[in-house]
């Protein structure tokens, strides 16, 4: 028999980990290739990994619950045409031992390594953790990310050439002996738990797998991403009569909505192609410019935020691009989203008006360089050119960018651009098909 692994699989761009949050299978199960094994959450899709074999399920090294990153195993299933070696049962031979200690703990730790997920290895390297002195809470005493997580959080941190008993010295002891055996570049410990006193009637609501990815991915943002803020006024006076004139007999012809949303995100489209610096990434010692213009749009639930792509939306008409929205959003609300629906988004519109927003920051969707919320068009007096006071829809834009990539006298002229679009759109100029 052959054993083969399972690993957390990439559920998108910039996904890092998954959460697993129900497994199909259980030990000993008999699968097919393709076949689904466990449901899995990330900050932007739900979905199920299927499996890459057929065969039977030999061990769940992951519990629901559990966050992986990317790659790590989460399970392993025997199938036919090899052997696995196994350990000599009792009576048998053993190896033997070499005589020279230090290759006998080379070897030994050489063996552990391969129970070893990267994530686990990654953080011990990166704060001098003796994986040997590690009690492990997984499946057969395998060592879990959380494990060493809680350990740094309690500052026990067992070293390479330390005892265990050393190891649970005072953390303020512990820290100075670090000090003379961990690399000069190490990462800080995760910051420990918040401790807020729970009164009477409070209630506690436990983060949920995907409200912990969608949190990593903002904090991320936000401490990679020089953001910056700018924003822009627009009349949609003409928009909003033309949309308002079409509605009806839209809905009753096609059979979903004819949104405002889809005439701004229309226009940021065609505005990305005329400005293609907006639609770029930073990547380090480069800057990445898109050829496709892929429009991420926000869609929330009453618990999460997902942000599914209109693809190639400067080749779309404002049919098709509210034709995309509709579809997508009730991907969202039923469940029914897939991973390549939030693939290769390249900018990001998020429509803060649906909830009377009329001012917003947003937070720019990693890797991606901005983000434009759309705010609530709203009925105000504004001077007109011929000094009179008038009744307008008017509607503010706002973008977040990140400083690294963008400058404000692009992002300026850009908005400008989108500004012209959405004053122009009216039934002379602008059709919808």
């Amino acid at each position: 028999m052959t054993l083969e692994q399972i690993k957390m699989p990439q559920l998108g761009e910039s996904v890092t980990e998954g959460t697993i949050s129900k497994w199909l299978v259980s030990v000993g199960d008999k699968v097919n290739k393709y076949d689904p094994l466990a449901e899995v959450m990330t900050d932007k899709v739900n979905a199920e990994v299927p499996s890459s074999f057929t065969g039977v399920i030999k061990e769940l090294i992951a519990g629901e619950g559990d966050t992986l990153a990317v790659g790590e195993i989460i399970c392993t299933i025997e199938m036919e045409g090899g052997k696995v070696e196994e350990t000599p049962a009792a009576g048998e031979k053993q190896p033997e031992v070499p005589n020279n200690a230090a290759a006998a703990v080379s070897q030994a730790d050489q063996g552990n390594k391969a129970r070893y997920s990267p994530a686990v290895l990654k953080i011990s390297q990166e704060h001098g953790i003796d994986l040997t002195q590690v009690s492990g809470t997984g499946a057969g005493g395998r060592i879990t990310r959380k494990d060493l997580l809680k350990l740094l959080e309690s500052g026990n941190i067992p070293v390479a050439g330390q005892t265990v008993e050393a190891a649970k010295q005072p953390a303020v002891e512990q820290v100075a002996k670090q000090e003379l055996v961990q690399p000069v570049h190490t990462k800080a410990p995760a910051a420990p738990a918040v401790n807020i006193p729970v009164e009477a009637g409070d209630i506690e609501i436990p983060v949920t797998g995907i409200r912990k990815a969608i949190a990593a991915n903002m904090l991320r943002s936000k401490h990679e991403a020089p953001h910056a803020w700018t924003m822009i006024e627009v009349d949609a006076t003409n928009l909003v009569d033309y949309r308002n004139s079409l509605k009806g007999e839209f809905k009753k012809k096609e059979g979903f909505n004819l949104t405002f949303f889809a005439f701004f995100v229309k226009a940021v489209a065609q505005a990305l192609k005329e400005f293609p610096q907006i639609n770029s990434m930073w990547a380090g010692e480069k800057i990445i410019q898109k050829k496709d213009i892929n429009i991420s749009i926000a869609v929330a639930t009453d618990d999460a935020l997902y942000v599914p792509v209109i693809k190639n939306a400067d080749e779309k008409t404002i049919k098709g691009i509210a034709r995309e929205i509709s579809e997508l959003a009730v991907k969202v609300r039923t469940g029914k989203l897939k991973s390549e629906d939030m693939q290769g988004g390249t900018f990001t519109v998020n429509n803060t008006g649906s909830f009377g927003s009329v001012q917003s920051m947003g937070i720019i969707n990693y890797p991606q360089a901005a983000i434009l919320q759309v705010e609530s068009i709203v009925k105000r007096p504004v001077v007109m050119n011929n000094g009179m006071i008038a009744v307008r829809d008017m509607v503010n834009l706002c973008l977040s960018l990140d400083h690294r990539v963008l400058d404000g006298l692009v992002c300026g002229r850009f908005l400008q651009r989108v500004k012209e679009i959405l004053e122009n759109t009216s039934k002379s100029t602008t059709s919808i098909y």
